[in-house]
């Protein structure tokens, strides 16, 4: 219980000590400033609407990337399950494989 006390209060020393030199180095009173586009000002509002399209584009990729979240994992038990894992792996890929097919279909991969 302790060692967790103490890394608590370490903790809370951390931030305040961020907090003070932060307090300490930072500029006084309002500063103008945009948000950083390269120095250029920006064209839109960041909270300006997106396309309809950039939402099949990320399903897509939440998709494939949870496929790599469960793929590194498989690779290291594969040898030991067997056959049943790699069964298991080809249907969870046959999957992802529908998906992709109907986001083709749908057009989510045409840019124009």
């Amino acid at each position: 219980m302790g060692a967790v006390l103490g890394l608590v209060g370490l903790l809370a020393v951390g931030v305040a000590g961020i907090y003070a030199v932060s307090a300490f180095l930072g500029l006084r009173g309002v500063v103008e400033v945009g948000p950083f586009l390269s120095g250029a000002r920006p064209q839109e509002h960041a909270l300006s609407r997106f396309h309809v399209r950039w939402y099949a584009v990320t399903l897509i990729f939440l998709a494939f990337d949870m496929e790599m979240v469960f793929m590194y994992p498989w690779a290291l038990v594969v040898a030991e399950v067997g056959v049943v894992a790699v069964v298991e792996m080809f249907v969870f890929l046959g999957l992802l494989l529908v998906g992709v097919l109907y986001a083709w279909r749908e057009g989510a991969f045409r840019w124009v």
